[in-house]
């Protein structure tokens, strides 16, 4: 296995809506023997990342948390040549929908992905910590 399946420091990418709407998030995740853990923004605001993943399975499990108590669940996982995690995003018993976000390498989107599609602005800016 890889260890780079899953490296810590920045990352980007996109949550979407039922209806196709897309959002942006920044992260500054941090994967340590099982843990993961970090920081990010969004159109929302600031927010938390506690969970767990898996380097055999390359699942990943996690919890985003706004300091106004939204929370957010998070199950993904790794899959073929394409750097970054899949997965859905539910609100339990209101919200559901898809995500992607893989690690910023050299400022550009993942080189197999970046080929496939137009390229898209990554949008970063100074990620806040944020009080548990």
């Amino acid at each position: 296995m890889n260890s780079n399946d899953f490296p810590s420091g920045p990352w980007t990418g996109f949550y979407q809506y039922s209806n196709g709407q897309q959002g942006w998030q920044d992260l500054l995740l941090k994967f340590d023997e099982g843990r993961m853990s970090g920081s990010g923004n969004d159109e929302l605001g600031g927010f938390v990342v506690e969970g767990t993943y898996n380097q055999e399975t390359k699942d990943a499990l996690w919890l985003k948390s706004y300091p106004d108590g939204h929370r957010i669940q998070y199950r993904g996982f790794r899959e073929g040549p394409v750097p970054g995690i899949w997965g859905t995003w539910e609100i339990p018993g209101n919200w559901s929908g898809g995500f992607h976000i893989w690690p910023i390498i050299s400022g550009t989107l993942p080189e197999q992905e970046a080929e496939a599609s137009v390229p898209l602005p990554i949008r970063h800016r100074e990620l806040e910590t944020v009080p548990a």
